[in-house]
């Protein structure tokens, strides 16, 4: 592990001690995390996209705000759902957010996971699919993503516009924004052709395989084969990998109550597939430590995404990824956003 952010999955509403009630709040919210996370030195802020739900959906604008508003930390998604997405304004507008930031984006995309609308993204004018779940409008859009974002010609030339020939490609480009692409890969198959495909893994809690083996080793494994796909296609540099996981320092007795212990590896149906979900920690910093080195998938990824409890406030997640920063990342290797950028 080189590097960690935290990963908001944006819920807001009310309920018993929630202080994210409104959709403005959410977003007022991750702004100034944010903030607060890049002057703590936190290398990424990163959200999950949803539709049809309270929380965040439209990320350009949310994004856009934090990079205008912070110095050194990578702004992204984990991820966005592609099934709902027009690729080549897509292109637009990740190359527009790659330039504002100053090529600190870390773009997550993949099919997605379960929505609250039943093919909800049919309602969006995307249809045609023949695989239930889309995703073959996923990998199709992603095609064309990637051949819009690379500078590719994808549009033909109306011949009454003078000076103009062949295919036009979509502006405004970003050289070099293949490299900050990332595809989230929810099983070992899908890992390796992110890594064909020549663009970084985000791997969360949750593959969907079980094969009897602790999640962490089967993450390890999804994570190498992605690695020797990626040297097999003859792809240059070194890829990122980022994992995500729940890691809950007890510093205080507000933090005990809230989180208590650690829980274990669990294995359910999710999306029609039996699915393993990796565990959370909840402990004593030395305690967290000891574990998290034992965690080969953690160990073996440059980036380590901190899943937190949104609904809690601006002060009480910064509490937490304060109390990771000081007292268990630098056992595992962090370096500081003030050190540069993560690399693979």
């Amino acid at each position: 592990m080189k590097g960690f952010g935290f990963l908001s999955f944006g819920h807001y509403g009310p309920g018993q001690g929630s202080q994210t009630v409104t959709a403005k709040d959410s977003l007022h919210q991750a702004i100034d995390l944010s903030v607060a996370a890049d002057e703590l030195g936190v290398n990424g802020a990163y959200f999950r996209v949803h539709h049809f739900a309270t929380q965040q959906s439209s990320p350009f604008p949310l994004l856009s705000a934090i990079a205008a508003k912070t110095e050194r930390i990578e702004v992204g998604t984990g991820v966005i759902d592609l099934r709902y997405e027009n690729p080549l304004y897509l292109a637009e507008e990740a190359a527009a957010l790659d330039l504002i930031s100053d090529g600190r984006l870390a773009l997550g995309m993949s099919r997605g996971s379960p929505e609250t609308a039943l093919r909800g993204y049919e309602a969006f004018g995307y249809t045609g699919s023949s695989d239930p779940r889309g995703a073959d409008l996923a990998r199709e859009k992603f095609e064309l993503f990637l051949q819009a974002i690379d500078g590719e010609g994808v549009a033909p030339t109306d011949p009454r516009a003078a000076g103009h020939s062949g295919l036009l490609r979509v502006e405004p480009h970003s050289p070099g924004l293949r490299k900050r692409i990332w595809w989230g890969s929810g099983s070992r198959d899908t890992a390796e052709w992110a890594g064909k495909m020549g663009v970084n893994m985000m791997s969360s809690t949750l593959l969907t395989e079980d094969v009897g083996v602790p999640f962490h080793e089967l993450q390890t494994e999804q994570i190498e084969r992605y690695r020797a796909a990626w040297r097999e296609a003859g792809h240059d540099g070194d890829p990122r990998v980022s994992v995500s996981r729940s890691v809950f320092p007890l510093m205080t007795d507000q933090d005990r109550l809230y989180f208590g212990r650690s829980s274990s590896d669990q294995v359910g149906m999710i999306d029609g597939f039996r699915s393993t979900f990796g565990k959370s920690y909840a402990g004593e910093p030395d305690q967290l430590v000891e574990e998290l080195l034992k965690d080969s998938a953690v160990m073996t990824a440059d980036t380590l995404m901190l899943t937190i409890p949104t609904q809690l406030g601006v002060e009480y997640n910064l509490h937490v990824l304060e109390s990771f920063a000081k007292h268990v990342a630098p056992a595992l290797g962090w370096k500081t956003n003030t050190e540069g950028a993560v690399r693979g």
